[in-house]
């Protein structure tokens, strides 16, 4: 199998891209490596943002560890429960993360979920928390999406723009995101077919990078509790529209046929707005009392 993948109009080929590194005679995936790796820069920005700001690390800590366990079976719950006709013939494939699938809008739901609780639990301020973890969960965003580079997954339709990435046919995850465009504008070089197409990956982590950027700077300053938490659901969902709508292999709501994720980001646009016009208002009635 080739494995290469190639930026042709950047002019940067890489040879030999694995999936996976032996260790002792065990196979590990990259894209385990990557999500696990994101996980724990993450944490370690909130626990130091906790610090600085004077919230018990303790407490903090505890937050993160059972948010990031919920948060990954959720991301999985979401992924399978919408792809549900790749498993329902091989469910042991349910299991199998190795090769991907993990959805990122279920394992924000589901770590949002499960902070407000922990935090109930610890009497810490959810909304002021949050602000502190946002950056944290971006930077785990930022690295996690590179997983999908190793596994050859979450790409868009074809594109000869300047960050066309091209992938080997035969590397790919699943050939049922190859589209018939890609087919029409595939390469063939010393026998290997090559598609061209949208490295969404790459729109998303550099999306969340900005957006963790815009943050930390605007941190100092925020007005009210939350604003930072609001901020982040409104941009993201914002980017997110954007590159679902290029994607090959969206999850789609039953019946509908509308791509989840974006109307997830709709919703997760309009609630974060109507959050932050509340909380703006509040704020101001507290100053104003």
């Amino acid at each position: 199998m080739n494995m290469d993948i190639n930026f042709p109009n950047l002019h940067i080929y890489l040879e030999h891209v694995g999936k996976s590194i032996d260790l002792f005679g065990i196979s590990i995936a990259y894209y385990g490596v990557i999500i696990a790796l994101g996980m724990l820069l993450g944490v370690s920005l909130i626990l130091y943002r906790a610090k600085a700001d004077g919230t018990n690390p303790d407490a903090s800590l505890d937050i993160c560890l059972f948010t990031i366990i919920f948060a990954v079976l959720g991301a999985r719950i979401y992924y399978v429960v919408f792809a549900w006709d790749y498993y329902k013939d091989d469910l042991w494939r349910i299991f199998n993360i190795r090769e991907g699938g993990l959805a990122i809008y279920g394992g924000v739901l589901a770590g949002i979920l499960t902070a407000y609780l922990m935090c109930r639990i610890k009497k810490i301020k959810f909304l002021h928390f949050a602000d502190i973890a946002i950056p944290g969960l971006l930077v785990g965003q930022i690295l996690g999406r590179w997983g999908n580079f190793f596994n050859r997954e979450a790409f868009g339709q074809y594109t000869d723009n300047l960050f066309a990435m091209e992938l080997p046919l035969n590397a790919v995850r699943s050939m049922d995101d190859i589209t018939q465009e890609m087919m029409a504008h595939a390469r063939v070089v010393d026998g290997v077919t090559y598609v061209q197409v949208h490295p969404t990956f790459l729109y998303e982590s550099l999306w969340n990078l900005a957006i963790l950027i815009f943050l930390l700077l605007w941190t100092k300053h925020k007005k009210f509790d939350g604003e930072l938490f609001y901020y982040y659901l409104f941009f993201y969902g914002l980017g997110r529209f954007w590159i679902e709508g290029l994607r090959t292999d969206q999850l789609k709501m039953w019946v509908t046929g509308v791509p989840v994720s974006q109307a997830l980001a709709l919703v997760m646009m309009a609630v974060s707005a109507v959050l932050y016009v509340y909380g703006y208002r509040h704020r101001k009635e507290r100053k104003n009392a």
